[in-house]
């Protein structure tokens, strides 16, 4: 054979082992263009009506949409109600509303591997046991759902100081109860094991601020 065949032979192996480097693996389902901290929402519920409350977000990353603008340094300064009806220069409004990109990556140490068609359900119960209402669980699945349940699996991590150490959320008047829900996840195409992730549940009373929010990674 000649040294010429050889060497084809050889890059043609080499080729091959860098395609299947890019097919198999966590790594064959990165999906370009979706890394963000989507739809982080919070709601505001006092205990009294017309309640004046200060919310500031000091956030790690690059903010790239907010509803409403703040009118204050990194600061919303609103009205709210009983209900969680939010009054802000004259609109009102159902939650605050923001979206960056972070300067920071997200903890995969331990979650929940779900097929795509079991995510519904995976998702309420999980939802229920952080702390969410009916109300907030709906939105949350209604607007991650249709990006879930028609991948063969996802990867789910509910992330807690990585995420709130670095979207640092500040209220005034301080709430009694604080829930801030967030999900990392990318979607696979075969079973990933992790370490299963334990959930606390949060006692809900008196003043409560909640937001939930997502990313998916890649």
């Amino acid at each position: 054979m000649s040294k010429k065949a050889i060497v084809g032979i050889f890059m043609s192996i080499m080729m091959l082992g860098l395609v299947g480097c890019a097919t198999t693996g966590v790594g064959a389902n990165s999906v370009g263009g979706d890394s963000g901290d989507l739809k982080p929402v919070i709601y505001l519920y006092p205990l009294e009506d017309n309640t004046e409350i200060s919310v500031s977000l000091d956030y790690n990353g690059n903010l790239v949409d907010l509803i409403p603008e703040f009118n204050a340094d990194k600061t919303w300064n609103v009205t709210a109600n009983r209900d969680g009806k939010i009054t802000f220069e004259g609109k009102t409004y159902d939650y605050l509303f923001w979206e960056g990109d972070p300067n920071y990556s997200y903890d995969f140490y331990s979650g929940f591997c779900v097929k795509g068609e079991d995510t519904k359900d995976f998702l309420d119960e999980k939802l229920t046991t952080l702390g969410l209402n009916a109300s907030e669980r709906a939105e949350f699945i209604e607007f991650w759902l249709p990006m879930m349940e028609k991948n063969p699996y996802n990867l789910v991590s509910f992330q807690g100081a990585t995420y709130t150490n670095n979207a640092k959320l500040t209220v005034t008047p301080a709430p009694d109860t604080t829930i801030r829900v967030f999900m990392a996840w990318y979607p696979t195409e075969k079973y990933i094991k992790i370490n299963p992730q334990y959930l606390e549940t949060p006692s809900r009373g008196g003043f409560t601020v909640v937001e939930w929010g997502g990313n998916k990674v890649k």
